[in-house]
């Protein structure tokens, strides 16, 4: 039996797979490589040692992380586990939940219809030249 070696440096693209920002070790080299992460405020190759301490700021979607690297790890865990691996600002969590409200209040006013129109609705519908409500 051998005891976990404790590491000091973990690549970049593979601490965002072990932490759940990315689904695949790919996707997390790809947002690296396109400018989505951001290590101390400059922009990293995916193969950049991340050390605890060391500050993030990752774009995901409409999302953006403002996170403190608190653990390091080389392999995949459990959510639970994962999270301890960072902690978000308390204005990033902030900014997040606004955004998230206002997605919520724009999407208040959409009702999808229940049913595709009938034969009456779609002849309608093309009468008045909106094609792109089919």
């Amino acid at each position: 039996m051998t005891d976990a070696i404790p590491v000091a440096a973990v690549r970049l693209d593979v601490w965002l797979w072990a932490a759940r920002f990315y689904r695949t070790r790919s996707l997390a080299k790809q947002a690296v490589e396109t400018g989505k992460v951001d290590v101390a405020g400059q922009r990293p190759k995916s193969s950049r040692a991340v050390r605890v301490g060391e500050a993030l700021q990752i774009s995901r979607g409409d999302e953006v992380f403002d996170i403190e690297v608190r653990g390091l790890s080389e392999m995949r865990g459990p959510a639970p586990v994962a999270q301890q691996l960072y902690a978000e600002s308390e204005a990033s969590l902030a900014r997040r939940a606004e955004l998230r409200l206002q997605r919520a209040a724009a999407n208040n006013g959409y009702q999808p219809p229940e049913h595709k129109p009938d034969k009456r609705a779609r002849r309608l519908i093309r009468a008045l030249g909106d094609l792109d409500a089919l």
